[in-house]
Order: C-alpha cells, then sequence, then structure tokens
C-alpha cells in the first residue's frame, strides 16, 4: 500500500463522506475566493491554474486537499465559480492599484516623468532603510563607538569581534534570502499563518545551521589550536547575535515594515550608548545587550503584526506549499545568499592572513588600515542601494505598461524597449556612483576629515584600498542590479553561477597579490571579482532581455 493512498484512508477514518464532501467544497470556495483576490475575473482556466501552482498547489496533492482528480479540473471548478455573473455581483473586484502613481500611467511617452518620480521616491526610500548602517557609522565618528563596534578595541578583540560579525554574515546570509523569497510568496498570497510558520521555521534552520559550524570549528580548533577558547567564545555570542539580529530583520522586508528595523536599531543603540557612556560595564556586555535589544523589539512587533493580520484575514485550512516544495525552490537563493557573504569578505580574510613583515600572532588577525579603507569604500554600496530599488520597481512598472501597450505580435518591440530602460538605469547608477564618490572623499578629506574625526590620518594604504574597493563596490552593485532584475521573473541560475566564479577569482587574484606584492593588494581580487561577477550577469541579464517577453509571461 503506498503512502498516499494510507494518507487517504486514515482521512476517511475520520470523516464520512458528506463531511469529507463539505469540507471539500469549503475549501474549493475559499480557493476561488483567494484566486479572485489576486487576478481577479480571469480570461481563462489557464490563468487560473498558473495562480494555482504559484500558490504552491502542486498535481500530486489535489486529490488528498481537494477531492477532485487533477489540477486542470480543479482550475475549471474555481474558474467556473469566480466567473459566474452572481458571484461577481457579490464580490466586486478589490484589486488595488499603487495610489502614488496609478493616475499618471496613461502612456509610454509618460514614463520619463513617472521613472523621474520613482528616483525621487525610492532613492531616498533605500537610503532610509540603509540609516541603521548610517547610524552606526555616526555614532562612531561622534563617540567612538556603535552597535557592534568600538575604536578603544586592541587587535585582538578588534580581530574577535569582526570574526563574529563575519560569521553572523555568512552563516545567515543564505537564509536571509529564503526568509525573503518564502515570505514575499505567502505575502502575497494573503496567508500570514504559513508566513508566521516558515519564518520560525527558517530562523530554526539558520540557528541550527550556525551552530553545526560552529561545532565543526570548535573540532578543527581542539586538533589545530587556532584560537584561545575564550577568543572563540567571544566569537560565538557576538555571530549569533548579530545571525539572530539578520534573521528577525529579514522578516521585515517582504512586509513592507522596514520602518520597524530603523526604530529598533535607534532605541538599541541609544541604550548600549549610554550604558557604555554611564556605566561601568564592559563594551562586550554593552554590545550583546544593544543587540538584543534590538531583536526583542523586533520579535515582539512581528508576533503583534502577525496576530493582526491573521485575526483580519479570513483563513480556511488549504494546501499550502510543502517543506520539500519549499527548499526546491529556494535553494538557489540560499546559496547566492551564502556565496554573496563570502564574496563581501575573502578579501579581508586574505589581508588579515599575512602582513608585511610575515610574522602574525593567529591564522587570521585584524588590520586596522585595511579594514578602514574597506568601510570607507563598502559606504559607496550603501549609497548605491537608493538605485537598485528604483530600477526594479520601475522595471516593473514598465514591464507592465508596455505588455498592455505593444501588440502581442510584437514582442521585438517589447524586449527592445525594455532593454533600452534597463540601460538608462545603468547609466543612473554609474552617475550616482561617481557622484557619491565625489561627494565621499570630498566629506573625508576637505570639508570634515578623517584626521579631524578620529585624531589620525588615514594611512597612504587605506587610501590605496578605499579607491580600489569603492570602484569593486561599483561594479558590484551593477552586477547586483543585474541579478535583481533575474531574480524579479525568478531566473537565479544565472546570478548563482556567476557568484561562484567570480568568488574564485577574487580568492586566487587576491591570494597571489596579497602573498606576492603587499597584503592590501588582496583588494585587487575582488576588484577583479567583482568585474568578472558584473560580466557575467551582464551577458545574462542581455539574453535575458532578448527574451523577456517569454520570460515575463512564463513567470506568472
Amino acid at each position: 500500500m503506498n503512502q498516499f493512498t494510507q494518507r487517504t484512508q486514515k482521512r476517511k477514518v475520520r470523516l464520512d463522506g458528506s463531511d469529507l464532501m463539505k469540507e471539500f467544497e469549503n475549501k474549493i470556495e475559499q480557493l476561488g475566493l483567494d484566486v479572485y483576490d489576486k487576478v481577479g475575473k480571469p480570461v481563462n482556466v489557464n490563468v487560473v491554474r498558473a495562480m494555482l501552482e504559484s500558490m504552491g498547489i502542486r498535481a500530486i496533492d489535489v486529490e488528498l486537499d481537494y477531492g477532485v482528480t487533477n489540477l486542470q479540473e480543479l482550475a475549471k471548478m474555481v474558474y467556473a465559480q469566480i466567473t459566474n455573473s452572481d458571484f461577481l455581483a457579490i464580490h466586486p473586484s478589490t484589486l488595488k492599484v499603487n495610489e502614488q502613481f496609478k493616475s499618471e500611467i496613461t502612456s509610454a511617452s509618460d514614463y520619463l516623468r513617472i521613472k523621474t518620480k520613482y528616483f525621487f521616491y525610492y532613492y531616498p526610500l533605500g537610503l532610509f532603510h540603509g540609516l541603521p548602517v548610517f547610524m552606526q557609522i555616526l555614532t562612531i565618528i561622534l563617540f567612538g563607538y556603535s552597535l557592534w563596534t568600538y575604536v578603544g578595541f586592541n587587535q585582538l578583540q578588534s580581530t574577535a569581534v569582526v570574526l563574529g560579525v563575519i560569521f553572523g554574515l555568512v552563516g545567515t546570509g543564505g537564509f536571509v534570502q529564503v526568509l525573503g523569497r518564502q515570505i514575499s510568496h505567502y505575502w502575497f498570497n494573503n496567508d500570514f499563518v504559513m508566513a508566521r510558520k516558515s519564518t520560525i521555521k527558517v530562523i530554526k534552520d539558520g540557528l541550527l545551521f550556525m551552530s553545526v559550524l560552529s561545532v565543526l570549528l570548535l573540532v578543527v580548533n581542539f586538533f589545530a589550536n587556532i584560537y584561545p577558547y575564550r577568543f572563540l567564545y567571544i566569537v560565538y555570542i557576538y555571530s549569533f547575535s548579530i545571525g539572530v539580529l539578520l534573521l528577525i530583520s529579514a522578516v521585515f522586508h517582504p512586509l513592507k515594515q522596514r520602518w520597524m528595523i530603523t526604530i529598533a536599531f535607534s532605541v538599541a543603540t541609544g541604550i548600549a550608548l549610554c550604558l557604555k557612556l554611564f556605566t561601568n560595564l564592559g563594551t562586550y556586555f554593552t554590545h550583546w545587550i544593544g543587540i538584543w535589544v534590538a531583536i526583542i523589539l523586533l520579535v515582539t512587533y512581528l508576533n503583534y503584526f502577525f496576530n493582526k493580520k491573521v485575526k483580519a484575514t479570513k483563513n480556511v485550512t488549504r494546501a499550502t506549499s510543502k517543506t520539500v516544495v519549499m527548499i526546491y525552490r529556494n535553494y538557489r537563493y540560499f546559496f547566492y545568499g551564502l556565496l554573496f557573504f563570502v564574496f563581501i569578505f575573502i578579501d579581508r580574510i586574505l589581508a588579515w592572513s599575512t602582513s608585511a613583515d610575515g610574522l602574525l600572532p593567529y591564522a587570521v588577525y585584524y588590520e586596522k588600515n585595511y579594514e578602514v579603507g574597506m568601510d570607507i569604500a563598502i559606504l559607496i554600496f550603501f549609497l548605491l542601494v537608493g538605485v537598485l530599488e528604483f530600477s526594479i520597481a520601475s522595471f516593473s512598472t514598465l514591464s507592465d505598461l508596455l505588455q498592455k501597450q505593444i501588440p502581442y505580435n510584437q514582442p521585438e518591440l517589447f524586449n527592445r524597449k525594455s532593454l533600452a530602460t534597463y540601460w538608462q538605469h545603468v547609466q543612473i547608477l554609474l552617475i550616482t556612483g561617481v557622484v557619491m564618490v565625489t561627494l565621499l572623499y570630498t566629506v573625508i578629506w576637505v570639508w570634515f576629515g578623517y584626521e579631524k574625526a578620529f585624531d589620525q590620518a588615514l594611512s597612504a594604504i587605506s587610501i590605496r584600498v578605499s579607491v580600489l574597493g569603492g570602484l569593486g563596490y561599483i561594479l558590484l552593485a551593477w552586477g547586483m542590479l543585474n541579478s535583481l532584475y533575474l531574480f524579479t521573473l525568478n531566473k537565479p541560475t544565472k546570478p548563482l553561477k556567476a557568484i561562484m566564479i567570480a568568488s574564485v577569482v577574487n580568492l586566487v587574484v587576491g591570494l597571489f597579490m596579497s602573498r606576492l606584492v603587499s597584503y592590501e593588494y588582496s583588494v585587487v581580487g575582488m576588484l577583479i571579482g567583482s568585474t568578472v561577477f558584473m560580466l557575467l550577469t551582464l551577458k545574462s541579464v542581455t539574453e535575458f532581455f532578448k527574451n523577456l517577453d517569454y520570460y515575463y509571461y512564463a513567470a506568472y
């Protein structure tokens, strides 16, 4: 007896025939309402079937979950329900249109004006969502202290803290991507029960993954004696604290509640700073208290948000994405997120594992001049995040607009106009990058000055690293823009391959340059790796635009 038959018989034991049929009817009726909420009145059965599949309903489950023989039959029943004149009279469509822009989207000729408004809406929005990072930079400048850094640390303490932060980012990077994709899926389907369950499950998996990595590193350290155990305990406390903070924060992005991250970070930073300035608590403890204050605030609000949404939405049990489906849908995004953070930190690890005189007390040992240079460089990347938000938002809007205006038998025109828009976005990214680089370096060296802020001159090594690293981060942002275009229509394979190849290039070039020239030239590996990532994703995205009509319709 197969598993499906066993499951069916167990279910029939619980329910008699009439109860079972009634349950199926209720679930199909609710399913029809869910589909109608998403697409309104569908033009044909295939639209309904595509929506059912996007909601995670599999052909293998429909007989058990809905009492019909196949997915097409279920689609026909739902289609008949939501196109019935009586149904339409009782349920007028409630599909929402973006109130801010709906009155202006009338023709392609209006798009320049719309795009300008999009830029001045989404670019500041991206900067606003980056406020937690900029806040840490501000407190470092003013007080020499932030939520996870302190200028008074010695090299060994800095090494422990920075390795903890790196470990936390790398260990959770893949799960952050999965959270974003999975929660977006359930948000779109108005299924907040499953959104909450998925959040808890993915966060647990992320912590389990980090725990396994920690045990493995402890075992390696037991035999190799790389670091003192007290050092590793500090690393692990920072890494788990940062990891939990990142995982919780990641949920707020697809839920459109990112403002709460800024609130939580502001309160946490203020509390940690007061503890540092007005108490005798050690710096480590002020950091940990601050980070966990942010976590508690975020978890409290998230619990309130989910409870509110679950109560406000109708929740009839129906088939949802199974675990195997979730893994299959998201594994490429997981590895992309993991490798992206690995790529970000390869050059630092290479630079910190060698020195000018070749003498290091530990295998990886923090080097201040290199880190200062890369911290300045990565600011450029954060200042470009708003451009990425603008580009994806305007791409989605233009695609919807063009597919309504261009005849179905002119796909080349649709693809050509979309590609032209892409190149306009690239130009905006590069122009913004140049402006931000000029502004940033003017502030650092002319108006305000690194020396005035920290009472010491910026070293030649830091300057060299910041220039090369800044260029690398601009190219990395371009590669990310390409990846986001591909992610928008669910094409993650090419970006994943690109970041894999770019990481290898980063490692190999950085290793040779840091060992054969000087340690700070590991940044060249990051620069060339970013160039490779940009070129590979550029090749993929141009091929993508040549067949955008196919990918666009296949994604929905």
